[in-house]
């Protein structure tokens, strides 16, 4: 499958609620999560949503192990996580640096709730239910609230800790996020 082009900041669909996935397994639905797999993997990304490529779809994928990107990050297993519901643990909050491949260029400093219960289905229609926290707690916040329309700078409370990579972090060697 070829890597697809990622819908930038500004796209209407990216502004969109995206829809729920009716049917597991079918060769469609294959066919979207290898296209996310080989654009996340050329992006060197930690994650990606369906919206994010033009589907209006309820699908993300993530998963971090060795990654350029995100080098001091925990590892966070691959996962295909369709119509995820999110459950914040407690209400602690915890700031980090996040970039987005549908914001290229840039980071900024975002709250997210540091522990998290999420269940879902994977592409089969198996049910998929964890407990997490930290960076993998991060990602999955991250990459679902693509599903509701929600870009990261939407997150951000103080404009100050939100700009370009290279001038944020003179000498780092990141690719667009």
């Amino acid at each position: 499958m070829p890597v697809k082009p990622v819908l930038k900041m500004g796209e209407p669909l990216l502004l969109q609620k995206a829809e729920p996935v009716q049917q597991f397994d079918t060769p469609e639905l294959h066919a979207l999560i290898k296209d996310m797999e080989d654009t996340m993997a050329h992006l060197n990304g930690a994650g990606i949503a369906a919206p994010q490529i033009g589907v209006s779809l309820r699908v993300v994928i993530f998963g971090v192990g060795h990654n350029p990107r995100y080098p001091d990050a925990e590892q966070v297993p691959y996962t295909v996580l369709v119509n995820p519901t999110l459950t914040p643990i407690g209400e602690e909050l915890e700031d980090g640096w996040e970039g987005c491949l549908s914001v290229p260029g840039m980071r900024g400093i975002v709250p997210r709730y540091q522990r998290l219960h999420y269940t879902g289905y994977d592409q089969y229609g198996n049910p998929i239910d964890r407990l997490v926290s930290g960076f993998h707690a991060r990602v999955v916040q991250h990459e679902c609230d693509h599903l509701d329309g929600i870009l990261y700078p939407m997150r951000i409370r103080d404009l100050a800790q939100f700009g370009f990579t290279d001038v944020l972090f003179p000498g780092m060697v990141v690719e667009d996020d």
